[in-house]
């Protein structure tokens, strides 16, 4: 997804704001998650979004989401942002987060969504991860007793 930075999507220094990045990241994971699953989906989560640099009126935001990773009916999305500076001809990487998704019926009750294979040595990786990030957000929301999360404890195991 490509935006162009305009006067009303920024604050008084001119840097686009943190709200207006985070409405644009939520609008390109879930296009993300509603073509992978071929159904509604409704944002569940939104891990850690870092905000690098800033991003200027002015400038050309480029969104890549991808799904990393499917579960029942629910799937984790990643987002990169870049900021480009046309005239200049600079671009950087901005912004990064994780956005979970449950895809659901007419009725909004969860429904089953297909799995994601992964085929690029970054899709691997981020697929792999992607069970410790959800466990993360299952055990911080309270829906998942910590000792019930083995991937997180094989992360602490010592030999």
């Amino acid at each position: 997804m490509t935006e162009l930075v305009l006067p009303n999507d920024t604050n008084t220094l001119n840097n686009l704001m943190g709200g207006r990045m985070m409405h644009l990241m939520d609008i390109a994971a879930a296009i993300a998650a509603q073509k992978h699953s071929n159904r509604i989906v409704v944002t569940a989560s939104v891990d850690n979004v870092s905000f690098r640099d800033s991003i200027r009126l002015g400038n050309v935001v480029t969104l890549q989401a991808q799904v990393t990773r499917a579960f029942s009916s629910s799937m984790e999305v990643h987002i990169d942002v870049w900021a480009e500076d046309i005239p200049s001809g600079t671009k950087m990487k901005t912004n990064e987060a994780f956005f979970t998704f449950v895809a659901v019926d007419q009725s909004g009750r969860p429904i089953d969504v297909p799995e994601a294979v992964p085929e690029t040595v970054e899709e691997i990786a981020l697929f792999d991860g992607a069970l410790r990030r959800r466990q993360l957000r299952l055990v911080l929301a309270g829906r998942m007793h910590p000792t019930d999360a083995a991937e997180l404890k094989a992360l602490f195991e010592l030999p």
